[in-house]
């Protein structure tokens, strides 16, 4: 299908922004849902009473609260404020979707669905909830689902660590880098499931687009690192050294053990299916990706 008006939940954050972007480029209309008034925009108060614009095509959810904001304490409140930024807006699109004229649903998930070892996983793997971040990942993936004799084709996008220059991690260690303090996590060993953000932008887009694409991806690079081969590989685009590892001890101090996980544990995480319908990374290894992201710097 063609990209015609797309609604997306989430567009003001780091990776929706990327998504309005490049829809803008194409030339398909938007409306984005967000708390923040605007030109193209929605409340999420807005969807709830009035439902999604009349020529909605296709929608996407990309809203989540940051987990890894060091401003913000890992209290139960900000943990209930990062389940309902996911959850909840999720289970408001699914309801608004559900009697209209739309023909694609897509949201995104976590590779923390997965449980850190050793195992390959694919998009066919079924994983036990085994932790906050695993159940976060279960739920909000449930409250995506439409009613079973819905003709809405969903796709869920289970993402990794999402590499670009303007947000998330990268925005996190750049500064660091720069002054030659960078270094492995820990001791650097742990899997490090990562995409590009033009490519998770792109496998968006190229979800709406192909209407064969429906059910699990996983949203990674097809070049399996650890936190060690990353750190290499950026410390050397950049010219820096890195020798510096983070201890284990500080995360924990900082972001309380629940959610340092996210930075210490790592899945193996495979995009078999991805791969399989033909979908083509720009940055499919880390080296080229790392160097878009200090170009023009």
């Amino acid at each position: 299908m063609t990209l015609k008006h797309v609604v997306i939940g989430g567009g003001t954050g780091f990776i929706g922004t990327q998504i309005i972007n490049s829809l803008s480029h194409k030339g398909a209309s938007y409306t984005c849902i967000s708390r923040m008034p605007g030109p193209n925009r929605i409340s999420w108060h807005d969807l709830e009473c009035y439902g999604l614009p009349e020529n909605t095509t296709a929608v996407i959810n990309v809203a989540g609260q940051n987990i890894l904001d060091p401003k913000q304490r890992w209290s139960e409140g900000f943990k209930q404020n990062v389940i309902n930024s996911r959850v909840e807006t999720t289970k408001s699109l699914a309801k608004a979707i559900t009697n209209t004229k739309a023909n694609v649903f897509i949201t995104i998930s976590g590779v923390s669905y997965y449980k850190p070892n050793d195992t390959e996983y694919t998009e066919e793997n079924k994983c036990e909830k085994y932790d906050f971040l695993s159940e976060l990942c279960h739920n909000w993936e449930a409250a995506a689902q439409l009613p079973k004799d819905s003709n809405i084709r969903q796709v869920t996008i289970r993402s990794g660590v999402v590499l670009g220059r303007n947000g998330g991690m990268i925005k996190q260690i750049y500064l660091p880098f720069f002054f030659g303090l960078g270094g492995p996590i820990d001791n650097g060993k742990q899997y490090m499931p990562w995409i590009h953000i033009t490519d998770l932008v792109n496998l968006f887009l190229f979800s709406i687009e192909n209407k064969n694409v429906h059910g699990i991806l996983n949203g990674v690079a097809p070049q399996i690192v650890t936190n060690t081969e990353f750190t290499k590989a950026f410390a050397s685009v950049m010219r820096r050294p890195a020798f510096i590892p983070v201890p284990r001890i500080v995360l924990n101090i900082i972001f309380n053990e629940e959610r340092a996980k996210i930075m210490l544990e790592g899945q193996k995480v495979i995009p078999k299916r991805v791969n399989e319908l033909g979908f083509q990374y720009k940055y499919p290894d880390i080296n080229s990706a790392c160097a878009e992201l200090i170009k023009n710097k």
